[in-house]
């Protein structure tokens, strides 16, 4: 009986030391709560065991990098809808575990860190026209990153990263991107079937422009070779007027070989003929 006694006592003290002892891992953080004597210890506990009673508590957090993703909905510029896979990497400054556990407690991701998280990623991305969203994703990514800092400062948390890993669109929004790049392009294709008929116009205003002006040159070259003309003619005539005189007259109509002389005498009704070249009369 009495080893029956033993052996359930060391069970149950077994039970009591393995349910009141605290495992901190590798990369691990602890800080003692004793509520019924020094309350909450400010050094933290490395890795180990730490055995404690049943009415004393250990807060353990974890002091690595962690990485924490959130599906954030936001509006862009052109308030459309853009869905986003956010992350954010943080710790806890392992040195100011005591205040953080006062100020906020082991929840402090949940409490502060998501709701500042999803809130700056909706400010930042709505600064950007929706299509843009995917190409500056770095760019927001970093205004993020400085916007998350900022709001936690003095919460004994550290920020390393934030990174944008998808961006996506709902359907209707997606259907209405590519209607609007149709219609772009259709715009874009008659505005340069536009230019085309506006060159060609202009070339064929050029050429007619050509043809006018040669045919305009040509007509007054043509009108000033008439003038020219008529002016030599003129003065010829002129010259010619001036040097046919009555003697210049007589003169060349008895130089002609042709030339007749009717010479008609007093009290005669018919005239005489004479031919100054005819050898015949010459000689009478």
């Amino acid at each position: 009986m009495i080893r029956i006694t033993m052996r359930s006592f060391a069970v149950a003290l077994l039970l009591l030391t393995t349910a009141c002892g605290t495992t901190i891992q590798p990369g691990q953080r602890g800080l003692f709560w004793h509520p019924l004597t020094q309350g909450l210890s400010q050094e933290p506990l490395k890795d180990g065991y730490y055995w404690r009673a049943p009415w004393n508590d250990v807060f353990v957090y974890e002091v690595r990098w962690q990485s924490h993703t959130e599906d954030i909905d936001a509006l862009s510029a052109d308030d459309l809808q853009v869905l986003i896979k956010a992350a954010i990497i943080l710790r806890p400054i392992a040195d100011e575990l005591y205040f953080l556990n006062q100020e906020v407690g082991t929840d402090y991701y949940a409490r502060v860190v998501r709701p500042q998280f999803m809130a700056a990623v909706r400010s930042v991305v709505s600064g950007y026209n929706m299509v843009s969203v995917p190409e500056k994703s770095t760019e927001i990514a970093g205004k993020v990153r400085a916007v998350v800092v900022e709001n936690l400062k003095g919460r004994h948390l550290e920020v390393q990263n934030i990174a944008l890993s998808d961006v996506d669109f709902p359907q209707i929004v997606l259907r209405a991107i590519e209607q609007k790049q149709a219609k772009e392009q259709e715009k874009e294709q008659k505005e340069f079937e536009l230019t085309i008929a506006a060159k060609d116009a202009e070339i064929a205003r050029t050429r007619a422009k050509g043809e006018g002006d040669a045919i305009r040159i040509r007509a007054d070259g043509e009108a000033e070779g008439l003038r020219i003309r008529a002016v030599g003619q003129a003065q010829a005539q002129e010259t010619i007027t001036k040097t046919l005189t009555p003697a210049y007259l007589q003169y060349k109509l008895y130089d002609s070989s042709n030339a007749k002389v009717v010479i008609l005498p007093e009290h005669m009704k018919t005239p005489l003929i004479i031919n100054p070249g005819d050898a015949t009369m010459s000689g009478r």
